[in-house]
């Protein structure tokens, strides 16, 4: 049993996905946004409310693994920017409790749940509402972090059976 935290990092808006996996079961726990909207849109203030939301999170479903998306460099440096701070706050949330963080790119995240690293929003949303079984289609933001969440689950899957594999290789080479 392993729950894992998704995040889907924005400035003023930021996703959050939470799921429990149990072998290959997923199980919803819960999803939805942190509004960082500050007034006087002080960006500070917004930073410090993704800070304070994801611990608040970290705290409610007591998570074993944290993922998050990687920045995506697009055409506006100055958005990035703000992206990569608001990362930055979710990720000091996760790793003052001593979570490790694990980041994804969007195209591994897109191909990872639907198939297909060039899906659109709706394809996703699709993909997560029918892979978790859920009686409505989340909202953008929350469905992107529960693909994060998704994601983190298939590859840490990967990850363990291909040790799995190393060690049984290793052991017969030994006999």
């Amino acid at each position: 049993m392993a729950i894992i935290l998704g995040i889907d990092p924005g400035s003023r808006l930021t996703g959050y996905g939470v799921i429990n996996q149990q072998g290959r079961q997923f199980t919803y726990l819960g999803s939805g946004c942190i509004k960082a909207v500050a007034a006087g849109d002080d960006f500070a203030s917004r930073l410090q409310t993704i800070f304070a939301g994801v611990s608040e999170l970290i705290v409610q479903f007591q998570p074993q693994m944290f993922a998050i998306e990687q920045v995506f460099m697009g055409v506006n440096p100055g958005g990035a920017l703000k992206l990569g701070q608001a990362r930055g706050a979710a990720i000091v949330a996760a790793t003052s409790v001593g979570l490790t963080v694990a980041e994804y790119s969007a195209r591994q995240i897109k191909q990872s749940v639907v198939g297909t690293g060039a899906a659109d929003k709706e394809q996703v949303q699709h993909m997560v509402k029918n892979i978790l079984k859920l009686p409505a289609t989340p909202q953008a933001d929350a469905a992107d972090a529960l693909a994060v969440a998704l994601c983190h689950a298939h590859s840490h899957d990967s990850l363990l059976k291909m040790s799995g594999q190393a060690t049984k290789t290793v052991r017969r080479r030994l006999r």
